[in-house]
């Protein structure tokens, strides 16, 4: 285990609206405002969008397998931003997406779009030096903590 110690800087409460894009809109809103490190939490629906929801089994790298996320559904999110090698906030977050009976859980990274509300808070942690880079082995990118 690799730990850094940091502290809270400032904490947002955006109120994503109808349409906007995640990861896109808290990725651009982080650079926006100079967050590069920061924990996310999610909580409101999501109209449609693709999710990963594991890797296919035996893969090397590991392949992902996609689900899809069609017409409105509740939603409970967690995730960390960090910059990558380039110095770019990305969002790296996970949610189950529920409606009825049918219950999903996947990474967002590939794009879900928010319906009609969705109410992020975003707590920035400051005196970090974390970054995510890219890992030759997995293809993902890792959490770097030095």
């Amino acid at each position: 285990m690799k730990v850094e110690e940091g502290s809270i800087g400032r904490v947002f409460v955006l109120r994503l609206e109808d349409g906007d894009r995640l990861p896109d809109c808290v990725e651009t809103f982080a650079k926006q405002r100079g967050v590069l490190r920061a924990f996310c939490a999610l909580v409101g629906g999501i109209g449609a969008g693709r999710i990963v929801v594991g890797p296919k089994e035996g893969s090397s790298p590991p392949e992902p397998v996609l689900a899809d996320i069609l017409g409105a559904h509740e939603t409970a999110a967690v995730g960390t931003l960090f910059p990558d090698e380039s110095g770019q906030p990305r969002l790296h977050m996970h949610a189950t997406f529920g409606k009825g009976r049918d219950v999903k859980t996947g990474c967002i990274r590939p794009g879900i779009d928010i319906w009609t509300i969705g109410e992020l808070v975003l707590v920035e942690l400051t005196g970090m030096k974390a970054l995510r880079k890219r890992d030759a082995a997995t293809g993902f990118e890792l959490l770097d903590i030095e």
